[in-house]
């Protein structure tokens, strides 16, 4: 059987678990309370694989191998900062606000910030800001569509409306339910394949020997190429420098705070469980993570290939037996899902809880029947997702040059937005101006647009890593002005 016909049956077959798990979801999403953080409802072990699916997505599947076959080893870096940078981050920020939304009881990173500084500006422009994860979406579909099309027959649009179909589908029905349990399957594929990727090359590279392989593997890299085998790459997008290295440090840290693993967070049922859901997700992270030697095995198999995202398919349909190059395409597929429900239940819950709920239904329409809000938000929800698929569509309908730049186009723009405010809760804890927290906001946001998007730094992971710190800088420096100010005031009185 060929490499289609066993995708057929494995696609088949994955399809079926998210239908069950699917309507398992849908009996127990009730409310918006269900759809955004299922009602707390879930344990440490299962949201820590839910983290590690929506942490790595498509991107982490073609994406970075894509990095690894253009720039070489210098790609290592991405390696070492997912290991690194992202549990420090998690551990920092997620502990605090944890313990905070005990008491809160918010449903997403817009509403706990709209909360903790008291302001709707917040509350509504973070939301606002949300909407940049579009990009995201449109990464995973755009690497969904490129399987469909290259291994199934499918024309690149018909790919594309196809995977936009199946996960608009599942998270219309069952929200936070459905995205958690489906990750947690997913994640599980994903590590092994990870797995399986790293070994493969070891055998076919080295007989089985790892010196061996590394060894065939770097020679055959810097005969093509001596910046392929270099620590600092200068020929590639993001590893060119020190400070373009540190900055991709910071932006993965700040990484932790996105809004779609913030959810997974709050939908802790105990806060003594975050440590258990942590380790469940470095264990699970390195093992996914080591997809990214396919890249360098792809450019030693098959050098010259126009587009780097396709270079693990590439390599797993030439070297490997068809049933498990199937399956490697199985798992990008839900690569691509498990990050990209994540982001739908997120921004359909800024739509209805944190815009609609939170600031129209109690500050404008001044609705007091709580029970018609709810039922209206979480219609909105479930709506707001298909507008969302929509539009993520038509932003690629010509495949991109990098799915990974892509993908962090749309994550720097929500970390250079947000993550000043959320420090400062988590690390100073004192009260501040809601206006200093409005400002933090709009200072790192702008900033990225002219950074990124004015072509002062052409690689969003760095450009989003200036910005993030330039909205840091301002949240606390005007927040220590406006204590200091505070202070006088209150002695002079």
């Amino acid at each position: 059987m060929s490499v289609s016909g066993y995708l057929w049956v494995e696609l088949g077959i994955f399809l079926a678990v998210l239908v069950i798990l699917t309507v398992y979801s849908a009996k127990k999403t009730q409310s918006i309370h269900d759809f955004a953080i299922s009602s707390s409802q879930l344990g440490p072990y299962t949201l820590g694989l839910s983290f590690a699916a929506t942490f790595f997505s498509a991107a982490t599947f073609m994406g970075y191998p894509g990095w690894s076959y253009a720039w070489g080893y210098s790609n290592l870096w991405l390696f070492l900062s997912l290991i690194g940078a992202a549990p420090l981050g998690i551990i920092a920020i997620g502990k605090i606000v944890r313990k905070v939304n005990t008491a809160q009881k918010s449903l997403s990173l817009p509403d706990w910030l709209g909360d903790y500084y008291q302001s709707s500006f917040l509350r509504v422009g973070s939301g606002i800001i949300m909407l940049f994860n579009i990009f995201y979406i449109a990464a995973q579909f755009t690497a969904g569509a490129q399987i469909f099309q290259r291994l199934l027959g499918f024309s690149y649009l018909g790919g594309l409306i196809t995977i936009a179909a199946i996960v608009v589908a599942y998270v219309f029905v069952g929200g936070t339910f459905a995205d958690v349990y489906t990750d947690a399957v997913q994640a599980i594929i994903m590590a092994i394949t990870g797995v399986f990727v790293f070994i493969s090359g070891i055998m076919i590279f080295g007989d089985g020997s790892i010196n061996s392989a590394f060894r065939n593997v770097s020679n055959n890299l810097k005969q093509q190429d001596g910046n392929l085998i270099k620590v600092l790459n200068p020929e590639s997008g993001n590893y060119y420098a020190v400070y373009a290295i540190v900055g991709i440090f910071v932006i993965q840290f700040a990484f932790s705070a996105q809004p779609q693993l913030f959810n997974k967070v709050l939908s802790l049922k105990r806060e003594r469980d975050l440590g258990k859901m942590l380790a469940t997700y470095i264990v699970t992270a390195f093992l996914c993570l080591l997809v990214i030697f396919g890249g360098f095995y792809a450019r030693a198999d098959t050098p010259g290939l126009d587009d780097p995202d396709i270079s693990l398919l590439n390599y797993v349909t030439g070297t490997l037996p068809a049933v498990l190059a199937a399956l490697v395409a199985v798992v990008i597929l839900a690569a691509a899902l498990s990050t990209t429900d994540g982001l739908f239940v997120v921004m359909s819950t800024v739509f209805a809880n944190d815009v609609y709920r939170k600031y129209l239904a109690a500050r404008v329409f001044r609705q007091t029947d709580q029970e018609k809000i709810d039922e209206t938000a979480l219609t909105i929800s479930r709506y707001s997702v298909l507008v969302v698929g929509v539009l993520a569509c038509l932003l690629v309908l010509q495949p991109p040059d990098f799915l990974g730049n892509l993908m962090w186009t749309g994550i720097s723009g929500v970390s250079a937005g947000t993550l000043g405010p959320v420090l400062y809760a988590v690390f100073v804890r004192k009260s501040t101006s809601p206006r200093v927290a409005d400002i933090s906001m709009v200072a790192g946001f702008l900033s990225y647009i002219i950074i990124f998007f004015g072509g002062l730094e052409t690689a969003p992971m760095v450009a989003g890593a200036w910005s993030t710190l330039i909205g840091i800088v301002v949240m606390f420096s005007l927040a220590t002005m406006w204590r200091t100010v505070e202070t006088r005031r209150v002695n002079s009185e």
